[in-house]
């Protein structure tokens, strides 16, 4: 007698899927069909166990995925804690421009946390940086300034299945807040309930941690940010205000270059949008239209 059971991969270790069910952890294997048909499965995919009477278990089914990001890639992402710093590396608007575009390309929603202000001695800076993300508080995206205040939170903000991961450049601080967010996070996930492998493995690419009623997960695997498959006509709808915009332009498929009765450029004109975020979007398409990533920015 078998039965099934349907959970999500929260880690991958030398083969093994550690898979969290409503039975508990169970660490299984995958069936070589999806060698066959050259498939993986990933840490966040939603998947289908076979369970003998014996407890020897079979990954047998993946769920389709609502995407699949990052290097190491983590599936199903529903949401992305952008961490970006006041320095160490220096705060950078271009870079969150960057990697705000990115994830709106994915169809994946982000919240902002700024890391090491406490460490930004020039207080002048520090304001100039805070009214920089009151910009992107305004046209929709949550800024935290605090772990505190952010932890709590997310444990309300995370629902139910929902994968939640860090992303944001080496450096800026994401172990620290991880950490912060989830107190066991370098310990062990759990007791696992059906083991076929015994021994021990330290290796770890990926791992999701229960938060909330869904999951955390540790690493970001957003190393570098390729804009370049984005459709050029379609890099205006992933600026939040923009998109807004642009239903007041004169031309449905407004580029917001030189055209005429352009909503966004008279926005801009009166510094409703602000500059620094038309001058990415240029350099962006410049980018995607000579199909290379500018050398400055690997």
């Amino acid at each position: 007698m078998t039965r099934l059971a349907k959970g999500t991969v929260i880690g991958l270790i030398a083969g093994y899927y550690d898979v969290e069910t409503d039975e508990g952890l169970i660490r299984t294997r995958a069936r070589g069909v999806f060698r066959q048909k050259k498939q993986k499965p990933a840490v966040g995919d939603h998947v289908e166990i076979q369970i003998d009477d014996q407890g020897t278990s079979y990954l047998v089914k993946i769920f389709p995925r609502m995407n699949r990001i990052g290097r190491p890639a983590v599936a199903n992402v529903s949401h992305v804690l952008l961490v970006i710093s006041a320095v160490q590396p220096d705060f950078s608007l271009q870079l969150l421009d960057r990697f705000l575009t990115f994830f709106a390309w994915q169809k994946v929603a982000v919240t902002l946390y700024l890391s090491k202000a406490d460490l930004l001695k020039n207080s002048a800076k520090l304001e100039q940086i805070k009214q920089d993300l009151a910009y992107y508080q305004k046209i929709g995206y949550p800024v935290y300034f605090d772990a505190e205040t952010l932890a709590k939170e997310l444990n309300q903000k995370i629902g139910k299945d929902q994968i939640w991961t860090l992303a944001g450049q080496s450096g800026a601080g994401k172990s620290t807040l991880l950490n912060k967010l989830k107190k066991d996070a370098n310990q062990e996930t759990g007791q696992i309930s059906m083991v076929l492998n015994r021994g021990k493995h330290t290796t770890r690419k990926v791992q999701l941690f229960k938060l909330g009623k869904g999951f955390l997960a540790d690493t970001p695997g957003f190393s570098s940010i390729d804009l370049t498959p984005i459709k050029l006509d379609q890099l205006k709808n992933y600026f939040l205000e923009f998109k807004k915009a642009s239903a007041h332009c004169k031309f449905r498929g407004c580029l917001h270059l030189k055209e005429p009765k352009c909503e966004v450029k008279r926005l801009l004109a009166e510094s409703e949008i602000i500059q620094s975020r038309y001058d990415d979007y240029l350099a962006m398409r410049n980018e995607i239209e000579e199909g290379r990533i500018p050398e400055y920015l690997k």
